[in-house]
């Protein structure tokens, strides 16, 4: 392609731009365009599937819901987890701020986990705080964010540029503040100048910095499009950016780079063990230090490490693969059968990922204020590209939401933009055009990434980072040499060169920091120990007057939430200036200059392949062009009733997206459509929507006609649609607890417990599926009064699940003395899962002192039982005796457990 000119660069105007269509760039464009903003956001692929949350979310790792977390105690948490280095006023927000935009999000059609009585189901995975709340539809919220974007009235306030990819962030020569930005087309290769009043960086994390153990460039823990665009245009912005030596380390499958969703599995009864089952991690929270003690167990002679799943019930494995397999990776079940493993029968092996920069996940990310902005007037950053240690997807949301409030006050600049500026953009995104037949960017990348590995992955040496420093700089005239043809290569070009920038941040960061903190992610061999007198500072770098990279030590200000351990006091910052390299040994001075190598004759470039894949169907494009104007249902019901199941199950999707009045009913309707595909469209549809339909009459009906249809998918479909909507009672769920299929009779309990029928819920103990008189088990705990007598057959159950199910439930019937006695004698079942049971019924508030003085020998006793699950119960239901002095003796017992569990609670207690 011919290199445009900068006079024939495309010019867009507006108040606000956002770049980044992920998390926190949909939500900033949001709020900016509610707030009257003229909103322009700037994708480099496309707005409807881009960002990490494109594949979706499983669930939110940081939900404070009231009654379930304090912000105090998440403030805390967090503080912790990040060794003291936090600026908790930005913390707070998000722990005062994120319920309100979980309901927020759930009011656009985010479906979060609720329980039968519509409460957040909020589950507790980690040893202190209960914020981990599951999203059942979470491979939805991408389209559902789009879904808001696509409203008439925010189109009329937001234009969406997608396929632009902005390289620099242009800002005023009279005052430095953001005025806009230069960018490229991905498809076209045009230049495109955008002159703004504000500027909302939402770029993401940079994930594609470390090398996967696969070598290949894209198999990334992280969403591999994240190459670090926006640390780059900040720091060449002049923004400070912090923490960027606390590196982003996750376990991941061995051999697969995903997640090994320890926090789907844990609710479930999964868990981290060694190769002897042994759980071994003593965090309490997600941080660096719990990668060092998963690390160090890898490396021992008690690895390999493993998530435990082969343990549970069929029901429980059945539930993890649904979630697991289609949510977070859908080609994770492939992987899996392709090596012959069944989680039944063989638990996962888990290994260590990449490096990577990440705010949201660790700490490193542009400096932010409580608001969202950066040290440059009118620059704001938000989501994993911000600063906000561990502040997950509702963070991103939230600072995204700041942000756009607060860019919102802006109108747009008005004057010339700075030529020497847009000068160097069109450099940066141009040259590789000049010489097409230079290294191409995958050889080039991936060089540059395996320095990454060598030299700056942890554990960190003075003399590898300053080895890392030189290579960078070495390579910055290979990656000035790159070629391209098309635009899609001037896009991955350009992502080498922020990829470089990062690298060199996190070298030279790394060099500054001379202490260990966080664990694994910034562990300095030369320096081992933490310092926090002289590092209880926050590290930051930006670029000086002349270009170099420079630090300064920022104290942590005074906490808003005192922690134990960490005294903060403030004070000036200390400038640190360059870092300077330590020297490494060499081969000592040449006594003469090698030769230059002669140039290689270029290589003939094959012609393209004549021919290409079919198109699509010309209806279906019809209807996908139609969806992008938010048509009404009329416009809608043509194709919902086409002869071709293609089309009818577009449609649906084109429903689910558009969501017009009268959406519910037909969607009802569809669940009775005689094609499998356009059930299962329907049935999801209504799953990710059921918080946003209204909830009336004919919506009712269809979903009671739906009911007799014979499919089961779509007869629990119905039942969880009418009782998420309480448009059922009693009388009709219990009809459904006849139905032939297992899992339709599941959610009619479920549906029986959301309107506390406890006859018809003990009704259903006798069912012949062991799975459902587990939930019966289940559900008889959580009606709103519950009471121990309906549980009585469920107790005398010859499946040892269902009677461990049963004595788990008696916990919150307050059990009784009877049925104490009761728990007391399962204590001594056969069954591993009978007795963790019982132990978790005798937890139970307010037991009688007979029954105290009974059950606290037992489970003082039940601390040396073969199996850990069944020790941790009884550590858990010792703890509201431990005001006794034999709980007390039994818990310090504890305390050496082989378990790290057992010996955490314990210790607590």
């Amino acid at each position: 392609m011919d290199i445009p000119a900068i006079g024939d660069a495309e010019e867009l105007s507006c108040d606000v731009l956002v770049i980044g269509g992920g998390t926190a760039g949909t939500m900033a464009a949001l709020t900016a365009a509610e707030r009257g903003a003229r909103v322009l956001l700037l994708e480099k692929a496309h707005v409807r599937h881009s960002g990490a949350l494109a594949m979706g979310m499983d669930g939110v790792n940081n939900a404070v819901v009231p009654g379930r977390a304090e912000p105090d105690d998440y403030v805390a948490e967090i503080t912790r987890a990040n060794d003291g280095v936090v600026d908790q006023s930005t913390v707070r927000q998000t722990a005062t701020r994120g319920f309100a935009m979980v309901q927020r999000l759930e009011s656009y059609g985010v479906k979060f986990e609720k329980d039968e009585h519509g409460e957040y189901a909020v589950r507790q995975v980690h040893r202190s705080g209960s914020y981990v709340l599951p999203m059942p539809e979470g491979k939805d919220v991408k389209k559902v964010l789009y879904r808001q974007l696509r409203r008439r009235e925010m189109r009329e306030r937001i234009r969406i540029e997608n396929r632009v990819m902005p390289v620099r962030v242009l800002t005023s020569p009279e005052d430095g503040r953001a005025i806009g930005a230069a960018a490229f087309n991905t498809r076209t290769g045009a230049f495109v100048t955008v002159r703004a009043g504000a500027v909302v960086l939402a770029t993401g994390p940079c994930g594609r910095l470390g090398l996967p153990a696969s070598g290949y460039l894209y198999g990334t823990y992280e969403n591999p499009t994240n190459a670090g665009d926006g640390y780059a245009m900040a720091y060449h912005a002049g923004a400070a950016l912090t923490g960027i030596e606390c590196f982003q380390i996750n376990p991941l499958i061995k051999d697969y780079n995903g997640p090994a969703c320890a926090y789907v599995a844990n609710p479930f009864g999964g868990y981290q063990v060694n190769r002897h089952g042994e759980r071994f991690v003593d965090s309490d929270y997600w941080s660096g230090q719990m990668m060092a003690e998963f690390a160090a167990e890898l490396a021992s002679d008690r690895g390999p490490v493993y998530l435990k799943l082969s343990h549970l019930p069929e029901e429980s494995v059945a539930s993890l693969e649904s979630i697991l397999h289609t949510t977070e990776r859908p080609t994770r079940g492939t992987f899996h059968a392709g090596r012959g493993h069944d989680y039944r029968t063989h638990d996962i092996e888990m290994h260590i990922s990449e490096i990577g920069l990440c705010g949201g996940h660790s700490a490193s990310g542009v400096r932010v204020d409580d608001h969202a902005r950066t040290t440059v007037p009118r620059l704001y950053a938000a989501g994993d590209l911000a600063s906000v240690p561990h502040n997950y997807m509702i963070g991103a949301f939230v600072f995204g939401d700041l942000a756009g409030e607060d860019a919102a006050r802006y109108t747009a600049y008005e004057g010339a933009l700075p030529a020497d500026q847009l000068a160097a953009a069109h450099e940066l995104i141009y040259r590789p055009l000049r010489h097409p037949d230079g290294p191409p960017q995958p050889q080039v990348e991936y060089k540059l990434r395996r320095f990454v590995n060598d030299y700056v992955a942890p554990p960190k040496t003075g003399a590898k980072l300053s080895l890392a420093v030189a290579a960078f700089d070495r390579m910055t005239d290979e990656i000035a040499e790159m070629g391209a043809r098309t635009a899609h290569e001037l896009m991955r070009c350009a992502e080498v060169s922020f990829i470089r920038d990062c690298a060199e941040m996190a070298a030279r960061s790394s060099l500054a920091r001379t202490e260990s903190r966080w664990g694994l992610y910034h562990e300095r061999l030369d320096h081992p120990e933490r310092d926090d007198t002289g590092w209880l500072h926050h590290l930051d770098l930006r670029k000086s007057a002349s270009g170099a990279m420079e630090f300064t030590a920022r104290p942590v200000e005074p906490y808003l939430v005192p922690v134990d351990g960490f005294a903060p006091v403030g004070g000036p910052s200390r400038h640190l200036g360059e870092v300077d390299l330590v020297p490494v040994a060499t081969a000592g001075p040449r006594e003469a200059a090698p030769a230059a190598r002669a140039q290689a004759a270029p290589v003939p470039q094959a012609a393209p392949v004549p021919g290409g894949a079919p198109g699509a169907s010309p209806r279906i494009l019809e209807l996908l062009s139609l969806a992008e104007e938010s048509p009404d249902l009329a416009a809608l019901t043509p194709y919902l009733t086409d002869p071709d199941p293609a089309v009818r199950a577009a449609a649906v999707a084109a429903l689910g997206e558009t969501v017009p009045a009268g959406a519910g009913p037909a969607l009802a309707a569809r669940l009775a459509d005689a094609d499998p595909g356009v059930r299962a469209a329907a049935a999801a549809a209504l799953r990710e929507l059921v918080e946003v339909l209204p909830g009336g009459p004919e919506l009712g009906a269809g979903l009671r006609t739906a009911l007799a249809v014979p499919d089961a998918a779509v007869r629990s479909a119905a039942l969880e649609a009418l009782r998420a909507l309480r448009l059922g009672d009693a009388e009709l769920y219990a009809l459904s607890l006849a139905d032939a299929d297992p899992e339709v009779r599941i959610h009619a309990v479920r549906a029986l417990v959301s309107v506390d029928a406890v006859p018809e819920l003990a009704a259903a103990a006798a069912d012949a599926a062991r799975e459902v008189r587990v939930a019966v088990a289940k559900g008889l705990a959580s009606v709103h009064a519950p009471v121990p007598a309906p549980l009585d057959p469920l107790l005398a159950d010859p499946d040892p699940l269902v009677r461990g199910a049963a004595l788990a439930a008696l916990a919150r019937t307050g059990c009784p003395d009877g049925y104490a006695r009761t728990a007391v004698a399962a204590l001594a079942d056969a069954a591993w899962q009978v007795r963790a049971g019982a132990a978790t019924g005798l937890s139970a508030t307010g037991l009688s002192a007979a029954a105290a003085e009974a059950a606290v020998p037992a489970l003082a006793k039940a601390l040396a039982d073969a199996n850990a699950d069944v020790r941790k119960a009884a550590v858990l239901a010792l703890l509201p005796h431990r005001a006794g002095a034999e709980a007390r003796a039994a818990l310090a017992t504890a305390v050496s457990d082989p378990d790290a569990d057992v010996r955490a609670y314990a210790a607590r207690g």
